[in-house]
C-alpha cells in the first residue's frame, strides 16, 4: 500500500511537470543565446564626444539617479501623458496593426488626470489677443458727441487666404524652436497612465517594425557614405569618424534611443503565457530574456556593432542630463500642479533633489561645442532639426498602440532634451558664479507644456532604467548558474 502511494505521488509530480513544460511557449526561446560575455568586453573606458566615461555613468546612475528617478516618475504629476495614438501615418499606408492582446493600451478620461483643468482649461479659457476689439468687448462712445464712428473704423476682417497664410508663418515659428511634433493640444488625444501600460515586449515584429527603424536609419540619419551591407541599415562606427560632430551627436543620440527601447524589450520580455497555479500572473510571466539580449547585441550577431550601440546608450542618457541641468533654474520653478498639496510639495523637492545631484555630476555634455561657424552651422541645424522631425512623425507609423505610446514618449522627451540644448531662447548668457548654473530670463519665455516636461522625465527615466538592466544582465552572463533563479523571481 505504501509503495502505490508512493508511485501515485511521482505520477502526478511527472504529470505536473508534463504540464508546465507544455505551458511555456517554446517559440519565444527560438534563437540560441552566444557563450560569451562579449557584449560587456568592450563596455568600458571612455565613450568619445565627450569627456566621461562609461564606469563612471555607470556608478552615477546606478547609486544617485536611478531610485530617485524612478521614484519621481511614480508620482502623480508623471503619470499622466497626453497622446493622439489615431494619427494615420504620414508617410506610407500601412493597415499593418499588432493584433495581440499585448499591443493594447488602456485610457482614461481627462477628468481623471489630476490637476488637468489647472494645467489646461485654465489655458484655453484666456482671453485671446484679438477678442479685446470684438464689438461685444467695446464700450459704447455714443455719448460723446465729438467721437465720429466712421472715422475710427477698424477694419479686422480676415480673408480665409490670409488666415491660411498666418497659420503657416505660425508653425513656421513654432518649428525653429521645436524638435519634435506634440499632441499637447491636439483634440483627438487622450490620457495614458502609463503605470497601467508598462513598456514591454508586446509581439510586435515583421516587415512593419523593421520598416520603422530603416525608415528612420536611411532616410533620416546623416550618412558619410552607403552602408556595403545592404540588409544592415545603420552607419558603422568606423564611418563615424568621417562625420562631423553634430551628424556624429544626431546618429548617436537616435542609436543609442534605439538601443535602450531593445533593453527594455529584453529585460522584460514575455516568458510565458500561462503559468500554472493560484497566484500566477493573469497577463503571463515577463522576465528578463538573455538569449535575446545576446541576439540583439552580441558583436558576432551584429557585424560587432552590439557594444558600440551600448555606448550610444550611455552617450543620449548624458545629452539628456546635460538638458534636466540646463533647464533646471526652469525645472525647480514649476508647480507640478495635481491638486493634492502634499503629493505636488514631495513632488518639487523631489524634483529639487535629483537636479541637485545633477548638477554635481564632473563631465556633462557640452553642447556649445556645437553649431559654430556662420550660415554653414545654421543650414545644418535646421537639417538636424528636421531629420528628428521626421523621425517623431515616423512613431505615428508604429503598427502597435503600447509600442508608438512609448516610442512616441520616449522620442518627444529626447525631443525636448534637444529643444532645451539648441534652441535659442534657452540660450543664456549670464551665470550665477556660485551655483554656475543658467540664470531665467523670464519664465514666460521658456515654458514648456506639460506633455514636454512628462516626457522629458519619463524618457530620461527610460535611459536610467536601461543601464540598470545592463547590470542584470552583466550579472547574468557572470553567474549563469542562478540565471533562472533571475528569471522565476522576476514579475512586471
Amino acid at each position: 500500500m505504501e509503495s502505490k502511494k508512493g508511485s501515485f505521488i511521482v505520477f502526478i509530480v511527472f504529470i505536473f511537470v508534463i504540464v508546465e513544460a507544455n505551458g511555456f511557449d517554446t517559440e519565444l526561446f527560438e534563437t540560441s543565446a552566444c557563450d560569451s560575455n562579449a557584449c560587456f568586453e568592450a563596455l568600458h573606458g571612455a565613450l568619445g564626444d565627450c569627456s566621461c566615461n562609461v564606469d563612471t555613468i555607470d556608478y552615477f546612475n546606478n547609486v544617485k539617479i536611478f531610485p530617485r528617478i524612478q521614484s519621481l516618475v511614480s508620482k502623480d504629476y508623471f503619470r499622466f501623458f497626453k497622446v493622439n495614438l489615431k494619427k494615420e501615418c504620414p508617410f506610407w499606408a500601412d493597415d499593418s496593426r499588432c493584433a495581440m492582446k499585448y499591443c493594447h493600451i488602456k485610457t482614461c478620461s481627462q477628468e481623471s488626470v489630476p490637476g488637468y483643468k489647472n494645467d489646461y482649461e485654465d489655458e484655453e479659457e484666456e482671453e485671446k489677443p484679438a477678442a479685446k476689439y470684438a464689438e461685444n468687448a467695446q464700450s459704447s462712445c455714443n455719448s460723446d458727441s465729438d467721437h465720429d464712428p466712421t472715422l475710427g473704423y477698424l477694419n479686422m476682417t480676415l480673408s480665409a487666404a490670409s488666415q491660411y497664410e498666418i497659420a503657416k508663418w505660425k508653425a513656421y515659428d513654432a518649428s525653429l524652436e521645436n524638435f519634435c511634433e506634440n499632441d499637447d493640444k491636439d483634440a483627438d488625444a487622450d490620457y495614458v497612465d502609463l503605470s497601467l501600460n508598462p513598456e514591454r515586449y508586446t509581439g510586435y515584429k515583421g516587415p512593419s517594425a523593421h520598416r520603422i527603424w530603416r525608415s528612420i536609419y536611411q532616410e533620416n540619419c546623416f550618412r558619410p557614405r552607403t552602408n556595403p551591407y545592404e540588409s544592415f541599415p545603420y552607419v558603422l562606427s568606423s564611418d563615424l569618424s568621417n562625420m562631423c560632430l553634430e551628424k556624429r551627436v544626431f546618429y548617436r543620440a537616435v542609436s543609442g534611443l534605439h538601443t535602450s527601447i531593445n533593453i527594455h524589450l529584453c529585460s522584460k520580455y514575455l516568458l510565458s503565457e500561462k503559468k500554472l497555479g493560484f497566484v500566477a500572473a493573469p497577463d503571463g510571466e515577463w522576465g528578463p530574456n538573455l538569449a535575446e539580449f545576446q541576439r540583439r547585441f552580441d558583436p558576432s550577431q551584429t557585424l560587432g556593432e552590439g557594444p558600440n550601440w551600448l555606448k550610444n546608450l550611455y552617450f543620449v542618457y548624458l545629452l539628456e542630463m546635460r538638458a534636466l541641468a540646463k533647464a533646471g533654474p526652469y525645472l525647480e520653478r514649476e508647480d507640478y500642479f495635481t491638486g493634492d498639496p502634499s503629493e505636488d510639495e514631495e513632488t518639487r523637492d523631489a524634483i529639487r533633489n535629483m537636479l541637485g545631484v545633477i548638477y554635481t555630476f564632473p563631465d556633462h555634455f557640452n553642447e556649445s561645442s556645437m553649431f559654430n561657424g556662420g550660415i554653414q552651422a545654421t543650414t545644418l541645424k535646421n537639417e538636424f532639426r528636421e531629420h528628428f522631425w521626421n523621425i517623431s512623425r515616423i512613431m505615428d507609423c508604429v503598427g502597435c498602440d503600447k509600442c508608438k505610446l512609448w516610442g512616441k514618449l520616449q522620442t518627444q522627451g529626447l525631443g525636448t532634451a534637444l529643444k532645451i540644448l539648441f534652441s535659442s531662447q534657452w540660450d543664456q548668457e549670464a551665470k550665477d558664479p556660485d551655483q554656475g548654473k543658467l540664470l531665467l530670463r523670464h519664465k514666460a519665455n521658456k515654458r514648456l507644456q506639460r506633455t514636454e516636461i512628462v516626457s522629458l522625465f519619463n524618457a530620461f527615466a527610460r535611459l536610467s532604467n536601461s543601464i540598470r538592466e545592463l547590470e542584470n544582465f552583466r550579472n547574468m552572463l557572470r553567474y549563469p548558474e542562478e540565471e533562472i533563479h533571475y528569471v522565476m523571481c522576476t514579475k512586471v
